[in-house]
């Protein structure tokens, strides 16, 4: 039980690359077997039939990745079920060849880049999450545009505050330069300022609006796909549950001019 409770942590660490969330949260491992010997055999689904391959496959490499890195593991399949390519993804991700070299001339080229664009994605989402969070707590434009690493690790927080930060910084260094002291840069690595803040936080807001309806989309579809309930109380919220949601998130921002 306790090696299977470490790859399950393990799995954890591994995102659904549009989304920004654990392919455990979103319900996608369905099976996980760990034998005597340290072998690990982790079947998983995806909402739909026809989801994108290259999703499909960096999600199994990363599940790959990650528990090979346990020390005492010996094995790994990683078994995609029920997918238009899950032969092939399968076949070729047990065999260790890259993205291009399982689909040829139909790739637009290797992982690097996709990764890359979700990351900053996944960036820019956290960092709007965490910027209105401590908007909304009074911290004013020129304080945070200024705000340095070490003094928003000293900012005393409750616990959402908490898990908002440790998400951000677990994504600042994929934009941020090497080095950089500020808490706070945009996609580029650039300073932000405090007179432009309100327009900045507006752009990253369709990013994260777009996230989060894809999210209650994929829910709402795995869900229906294998007959389990949309949502469970304290969950993560349907498609339903999002529109009225980003109507009320709009209305307000509108209101509030940020």
């Amino acid at each position: 039980m306790q090696r299977v409770a470490e790859v399950r942590r393990a799995l954890g660490r591994v995102d659904d690359p549009e989304l920004d969330e654990p392919v455990t949260d979103l319900r996608f491992i369905e099976r996980l077997e760990v034998d005597a010997a340290g072998a690990v055999s982790i079947g998983f689904r995806l909402p739909t039939y026809w989801c994108a391959a290259n999703f499909a496959f960096l999600m199994a490499d990363d599940m790959r990745r990650e528990v090979s890195a346990l020390p005492w593991v010996s094995r790994v399949e990683v078994t995609l079920g029920e997918h238009m390519y899950a032969e092939k993804i399968n076949h070729d991700i047990a065999a260790g060849l890259s993205f291009t070299g399982t689909f040829g001339a139909e790739a637009s080229g290797e992982l690097h880049d996709l990764r890359r664009t979700f990351l900053v994605k996944a960036f820019q989402r956290r960092q709007e999450a965490l910027l209105r969070h401590l908007r909304a707590r009074e911290c004013s434009a020129e304080m945070l545009v200024a705000l340095t690493v070490a003094g928003l690790d000293g900012l005393d927080l409750l616990d959402e505050g908490v898990l908002l930060r440790r998400r951000y910084l677990d994504r600042r260094a994929v934009c941020a330069p090497p080095g950089e002291a500020l808490a706070f840069v945009d996609a580029h690595g650039g300073r932000l300022s405090a007179a432009g803040l309100a327009t900045y936080l507006r752009t990253l807001a369709s990013v994260g609006i777009s996230a989060e309806f894809n999210g209650a989309l994929c829910r709402g579809l795995l869900a229906a796909r294998f007959g389990e309930p949309a949502s469970e109380p304290g969950s993560e919220p349907t498609l339903h549950d999002f529109v009225a949601r980003a109507a009320s998130e709009a209305e307000r921002r509108a209101g509030e001019g940020a």
